[in-house]
């Protein structure tokens, strides 16, 4: 049976070898309590880091479609404003025609002065047909203008759908065309309210019988249009709380996965504190090299 023969120089090895594992232990636990961090490079854990660059990755992304929901909680925003005012106006000129048509006003002069107020009421719906939202009108569809109407009231925005992606695979539109809230070129409200200021002009109550009714059709088309817009922004809160939620539970698994615990990394560096100290003096009083040791 062959018997080893243990040599000065093979114990100071091994001493030495225990000594810098237990030093090293030591180090990475200061490391950590000074980071706050389990995962200070890959090769802690390339598993854990695996995993927290693929959490860290659907983060990214959520904070991405969160900035979506919120651009399009604005463009919606922007158009419940409008729309609201809109109505408010195209209720005002249906007041206005009843008066007429009622005979409130007796004579010229009394048509001519609600001509006049409609004739302002079409200019202020010009005015909120061009509603932008970040330089954008929000009724011009997919237009690279700055207005969806010009000043006489034609559409000169480009009809299209401008849509915000607010999950993997799921896109909401936040725009409305000008055509579909205002009615089509030529017999939108804008002419239905020029036809009706002409027709108070010259007295003609037969066509502003008839427009009183087509201001009634494009209040019923801007309360539908409303309503819609309202629905989409119920589903971009909806979508924002979902959101939120998934946010929290990613950043508690990333913080599980990456951030250290205090409380028994404090304990652990202590315990290493401890036994590297004992490793030292155990090792002080074993290995206690002589001349005639190193002469062996």
């Amino acid at each position: 049976m062959a018997i080893t023969r243990i040599t000065q120089n093979m114990m100071s090895a091994r001493s030495n070898l225990s000594l810098q594992t237990a030093l090293s232990r030591l180090a990475k636990t200061q490391e950590q309590l000074t980071t706050g961090r389990v995962l200070n490079r890959p090769s802690d854990s390339p598993a854990d880091t695996t995993s927290a660059m693929r959490l860290r990755a659907k983060l990214a992304d959520h904070e991405q479609y969160a900035r979506n929901i919120t651009n399009g909680q604005g463009w919606l925003s922007s158009l419940d404003t409008a729309l609201q005012t809109a109505l408010h106006t195209v209720s005002r000129a249906t007041d206005l025609s009843i008066q007429a048509i009622n005979g409130t006003n007796q004579g010229a002069q009394g048509r001519n002065a609600i001509a006049i107020e409609i004739d302002q009421l079409r200019d202020s719906l010009v005015s909120t047909a061009n509603t932008t939202y970040l330089g954008r009108p929000v009724f011009g569809g997919i237009t690279a203008g700055d207005v969806a109407y010009d000043a006489s009231g034609t559409y000169v925005g480009t009809p299209g759908t401008v849509e915000r992606t607010i999950a993997p695979g799921v896109k909401v539109p936040v725009n409305v065309d000008g055509p579909t809230a205002f009615g089509t070129p030529g017999s939108d409200v804008f002419q239905d309210l020029t036809d009706l200021s002409n027709a108070l002009r010259l007295g003609d109550m037969a066509t502003v019988q008839a427009k009183m009714g087509s201001l009634q059709a494009a209040h019923g088309r801007l309360t539908t249009t409303l309503s819609d817009v309202g629905v989409r922004a119920s589903r971009l809160d909806k979508a924002d709380q979902t959101l939120l939620d998934s946010k929290l539970q990613m950043s508690t698994s990333l913080s599980e996965l990456e951030n250290v615990d205090i409380a028994q990394a404090t304990m652990d560096l202590k315990m290493q504190e401890l036994a590297y100290q004992t490793a030292l003096s155990s090792t002080a009083r074993l290995v206690q090299p002589s001349l005639s040791d190193f002469l062996r």
